[in-house]
């Protein structure tokens, strides 16, 4: 048994002059949570449509449970998918849709067998006693389980996933993520998911695969994604940064010293980034969550002290977000967790001290 279901071997896409994929080496593992995640026109869906058959690779290879499939039609794979619009059949109920794909087997499933596979289906997606329903008589979290029940009654070795959670408000669609969570994880078979949404990859996923004009720019896992990012680009669309250009001034290992709008900063290079050298233009990024703002005058000990004002509050409950203007360094956004902000926090125009410590500045290729 393959210990990769899919693989990427130099696969390449092109519509004309447009390249959608572009030299894509990729391993997804058997019975892992996966994401491609990225902007619009990055190479995300392309790469999902090459996977389920529905294109072909102008050159390259994609191998499924080790075995080549280029050329093999999309009905002939072991994957199954779930579109964006579920594309349900209006005409049919919800036992019908559920059905359909067995009804497509040959031989195919006595009505016995057929009526207990659609009912466990069903069940699986906590949908046990709608069988009769109308396809217009569901909401839209409803009828995303219905295209999951469909996807997922023929036991495919892959559930491929379009954007299935873009439909849905925001409270539905946190509900959702966690059902495909806990359905991935009782059917054990892998998923491989395509979304824009940072949230909802890093929420989700194993591994996330970041995409950028069709090539895969990095891929890890959600925490060493957000904690190591490769470079700019991956830093600032996996969760939210602050970000200082400026120009390496020297390296001793992986600390780096950075200058920055006249002012001398310190920081590390992450074990994933881009090499650097001296003279070279970067970014220093500091996550909004990592920094601490104190009263004007109250340094942070053993950390970098940036005076600052406050422009504006937003608070959130959970935590609140300050937009700040650092001295010299423009604007810079500050999250504090609720606990920490004690009584009603600053205001706008208060004069504070922001502190950050090295090792939670990171140097990164300005790309």
């Amino acid at each position: 048994m393959s210990a990769v279901d899919i693989a990427f071997r130099s696969v390449t896409k092109t519509y004309g002059d447009v390249v959608a994929v572009n030299d894509v080496n990729l391993d997804i593992p058997k019975g892992a949570f996966v994401s491609l995640l990225g902007p619009s026109g990055c190479g995300k869906t392309t790469s999902l449509r090459i996977m389920a058959g529905f294109e072909q690779p102008s050159s390259g290879d994609v191998f499924i449970a080790g075995q080549s499939v280029v050329g093999v039609p999309a009905y002939r794979r072991p994957v199954n998918m779930v579109f964006q619009s579920y594309a349900l059949f209006p005409h049919f109920n919800v036992f019908d849709n559920v059905a359909f794909g067995l009804r497509q087997k040959s031989p195919r499933p006595d009505r016995g067998k057929l009526d207990l596979q659609v009912k466990e289906a069903l069940e699986l997606v906590r949908l046990g006693g709608y069988g009769s329903r109308r396809i217009w008589e569901l909401s839209g979290g409803q009828q995303q389980r219905v295209a999951l029940a469909r996807a997922l009654i023929n036991r495919p070795r892959v559930l491929l996933l379009d954007e299935p959670l873009a439909a849905l408000d925001r409270k539905l669609r946190r509900d959702m993520q966690i059902e495909l969570q806990n359905l991935q994880s009782t059917v054990g078979i892998t998923f491989v998911l395509v979304t824009h949404d940072q949230e909802e990859a890093l929420s989700m996923s194993d591994i996330v695969c970041i995409m950028r004009e069709g090539r895969v720019v990095q891929s890890g896992a959600p925490k060493a994604l957000y904690d190591e990012p490769a470079n700019r680009y991956v830093a600032d669309f996996v969760g939210r940064s602050n970000f200082l250009s400026g120009q390496i001034l020297g390296r001793s290992g992986d600390r780096v010293e950075f200058r920055a709008a006249d002012r001398t900063l310190y920081g590390r290079v992450p074990s994933t980034a881009q090499p650097l050298r001296n003279g070279d233009q970067a970014a220093l990024m500091i996550r909004p969550e990592l920094i601490s703002i104190s009263a004007n005058g109250k340094k942070v000990p053993n950390a970098t002290d940036i005076d600052a004002k406050i422009k504006n509050r937003i608070f959130l409950g959970e935590h609140t977000e300050y937009l700040v203007d650092a001295a010299g360094l423009g604007d810079m956004l500050v999250l504090t967790p609720k606990k920490e902000d004690v009584g009603s926090g600053f205001a706008p125009g208060d004069t504070v001290v922001l502190g950050w410590t090295e090792n939670a500045a990171l140097v990164l290729a300005d790309t």
